[in-house]
């Protein structure tokens, strides 16, 4: 398991107060994690800084909808 000792987690700016929220820290230098915010203990998904980029750029071209 990688060593997210440090990680300082955070939720998006568009995220509502549902209670349905990822979170991610990005503050790491060579990892980003992203979780549940309704389970902060639980488990976390861990991804290389280029791999969260390509993601990212992935999700700008795409129209998200609610």
């Amino acid at each position: 398991m990688p060593d997210l000792t440090g990680a300082v987690w955070r939720k998006s700016s568009r995220s509502n107060n549902g209670g349905e929220c990822v979170e991610v820290a990005d503050n790491l230098p060579d990892i980003v994690g992203l979780r549940d915010s309704k389970d902060p203990t639980g488990p976390v998904l861990t991804l290389s800084p280029s791999a969260w980029v390509a993601f990212l750029v992935a999700l700008k071209g795409k129209t998200l909808t609610h």
